[in-house]
């Protein structure tokens, strides 16, 4: 698999290391238990990375609610990226993205008997979480992008990188991509390599594993993502459920607001010779302007109405759903995309999925659930 090497914006690599030099000494703050972390009597898997952008990181919280939710009370912290409310607050179905977070909110309508909420103070919410009735109280937590959290000591870290940008060849923000220095890796008991491709070879797979250069403790793993039936966005309006083959005879207008489209945008011209992709920032809420524009663009092309469809995330979907002033015309074009993650080698999911269900069920601090 040939991956391009992340971009590098080498007039910033001062800045980069003056960034370093600030993070490095924080994380040696920690190290040295100058800051305090705090652990608790809970399994607490983080889920996190080490660079901006998407690695992947709600799907993979996702497989891991469907592998643990059949024996557990799990619950889901998040910071709630880009919301405008403060502090700790529990997501409802008919929560508003702009006060949860978006992926929070779709974690919670995908699963809405799992406890989810926010909070950017992540020790502050295990607390209030530990607080519940015993009865009710969740047995595991699965702590989303907190990989940086320090203040907050997790029983497993799972670190996912890009396979797309391999970390080993970025530089320290904003010369590149990461959130700190290459080390920090070591913190990580599991490694996965996200959006493979699934044509990946042998010795792709070695240069990941020299590339990253793990500690025998740590296990290393590949997924890539399953793209699920195109679903309408408004089911009450347009039930119709789409097989990706169906894209060949439309005309599909791709509207993401997520850090990496790439892959999807792929995925989707195998499907169609007619896309026509539009880019906003991720988690961007789309507002009155944003659909003007979209709908001006789609009268411009001469096609017939019914031929003609908006495609997009699961993500931004749950944004498109959360617009009060979208026509019923454009409800009925609106589609997206679901993705489940998938491991490269099957032997691997088994392995991962042991090691997973082995940690909850030994983790001696919790007394209930030692003695299942």
């Amino acid at each position: 698999m040939d991956s391009p090497l992340p971009e590098i914006r080498r007039s910033l690599l001062p800045l980069a290391w003056l960034y370093g030099f600030g993070v490095a000494f924080r994380n040696k703050l920690f190290d040295a238990k100058i800051l305090k972390q705090h652990k608790f009597d809970i399994p607490i898997i983080c889920v996190g990375n080490i660079t901006v952008g998407g690695t992947g990181k709600t799907p993979h919280i996702e497989y891991l609610i469907n592998l643990l939710s059949t024996r557990y009370k799990v619950a889901v912290l998040s910071r709630g990226y880009k919301r405008k409310s403060k502090g700790f607050k529990i997501v409802d179905v008919d929560s508003k993205p702009q006060d949860v977070g978006d992926e929070p909110l779709q974690i919670k309508q995908k699963y809405p008997d799992t406890l989810v909420v926010v909070d950017k103070n992540r020790r502050n919410a295990i607390e209030k979480i530990m607080s519940i009735d015993i009865e009710e109280r969740p047995e595991v937590i699965l702590m989303d992008d907190g990989f940086q959290h320090r203040y907050v000591t997790p029983s497993l870290s799972i670190l996912l990188v890009d396979s797309n940008r391999p970390v080993y060849e970025d530089k320290l923000l904003p010369a590149g991509y990461l959130r700190e220095p290459l080390k920090g890796k070591d913190r990580a008991s599991i490694v996965i390599v996200t959006k493979c491709s699934r044509e990946m070879q042998p010795i792709d797979f070695r240069v990941y594993e020299n590339g990253l250069d793990l500690f025998p403790y740590q296990d290393l793993y590949f997924t890539t993502f399953d793209y699920r039936s195109i679903t309408p966005v408004f089911s009450e309006i347009q039930p119709e459920i789409l097989d990706p083959d169906d894209l060949r005879k439309k005309h599909v207008f791709l509207i993401t607001g997520i850090a990496s489209p790439k892959p999807l945008v792929e995925k989707l011209e195998l499907k169609t010779y007619n896309l026509y992709p539009k880019f906003f920032p991720d988690h961007h809420f789309f507002n009155e302007e944003d659909i003007e524009e979209i709908e001006n663009e789609m009268d411009l092309l001469d096609v017939d109405d019914d031929d003609k469809i908006i495609v997009t995330t699961e993500k931004d979907a749950i944004r498109f759903k959360a617009m009060t002033s979208l026509k019923e015309e454009l409800k009925k074009k609106l589609y997206y995309i679901p993705i489940e993650v998938m491991f490269l080698e099957k032997e691997d999911k088994e392995s991962f999925n042991k090691k997973i269900n082995k940690h909850v069920r030994s983790y001696q601090a919790n007394s209930r659930l030692s003695k299942r």
